[in-house]
């Protein structure tokens, strides 16, 4: 009996080990920050270094407070930019990698299309797409779309091709149609691609969102940056930058959260490799 439950406690202990290592990982982490933090803040008081050059981080919390409706108030009309263009660019660029992978006429027409487009710097077609769309939202969801697009329809292209040929090979001896492989063979592994390609994408697409803002917008955090900006309101300009790091990371892991809802542990593994090798 006394054995027994030595093993049982060892099982448990070794249940909450992930949960234990991300949490010293993550203490270690913002103990980083944390000591960063009050190293700004006691070079700021010890160098009495200009607010209006570099605000202490006090000074910035303390301007963030204080105009927090405002900021809540832009921060929702950027992340609903960002969102439609992501999702729009997800729609548009999955089909569109799937097609470029079953036709190779397709592939020579539109991928170098697509790397001539990704050159071309997103400020350049922002004054294009306001022509376009007006100066409404509109102008910055498609900025956010074609900023999101390349990385996913990359990705997925990459996945389908990664498709082991054996596999395929033993689908059609036991003559499954292509669309019963495409489900059950190229999907699954061309997900993992398509999920890292979806982390680039939806963190392009609050860069797309803020520079439509630069050029024409009257609401949104990029629009909240310019006027603070002609404002000299430093702290402000600080405060918008922490919310804007918030935001893309939130959506970031917010997308790895739905990877690790829809993909099983293995291809969430190999994700994480994935993303390592596209990192720059």
């Amino acid at each position: 009996m006394a054995a027994m439950a030595r093993i049982d406690r060892t099982a448990r202990v070794r249940r909450w080990d992930p949960l234990l290592r991300w949490a010293r990982q993550s203490g270690v982490v913002l103990a980083a920050y944390l000591c960063a933090v009050a190293a700004w803040q006691g070079a700021s008081l010890a160098f009495h270094i200009p607010g209006f050059l570099l605000p202490s981080p006090a000074a910035i919390a303390e301007r963030a407070g204080g105009g927090l409706p405002q900021i809540l108030a832009h921060t929702l009309i950027t992340l609903g930019e960002v969102l439609e263009g992501f999702l729009l660019g997800a729609v548009v660029s999955i089909p569109l990698g799937i097609l470029v992978v079953y036709s190779r006429l397709l592939e020579r027409l539109v991928y170098p299309f697509l790397v001539a487009f990704q050159a071309i710097p997103k400020v350049a077609l922002a004054p294009i797409l306001v022509v376009w769309f007006g100066f409404g939202p509109a102008s910055k969801v498609m900025l956010a779309f074609v900023t999101a697009m390349f990385p996913i329809i990359v990705n997925t292209v990459i996945g389908m091709k990664q498709t082991p040929p054996e596999l395929v090979y033993l689908m059609r001896s036991l003559e499954a149609s292509e669309l019963q492989i495409f489900l059950k063979i190229r999907l699954y592994a061309a997900a993992p691609y398509v999920f890292a390609g979806f982390k680039i994408g939806i963190t392009l697409a609050v860069v797309g969102a803020i520079v439509g803002e630069f050029i024409a917008s009257n609401g949104g955090l990029g629009y909240l940056l310019l006027a603070a900006n002609n404002n000299i309101d430093t702290p402000l300009l600080f405060a918008i930058v922490a919310v804007l790091s918030l935001l893309s990371i939130t959506l970031y892991y917010a997308v790895e959260a739905i990877e690790g809802i829809l993909l099983p542990r293995p291809l969430r593994s190999k994700t994480a490799r994935i993303e390592q090798r596209i990192r720059p």
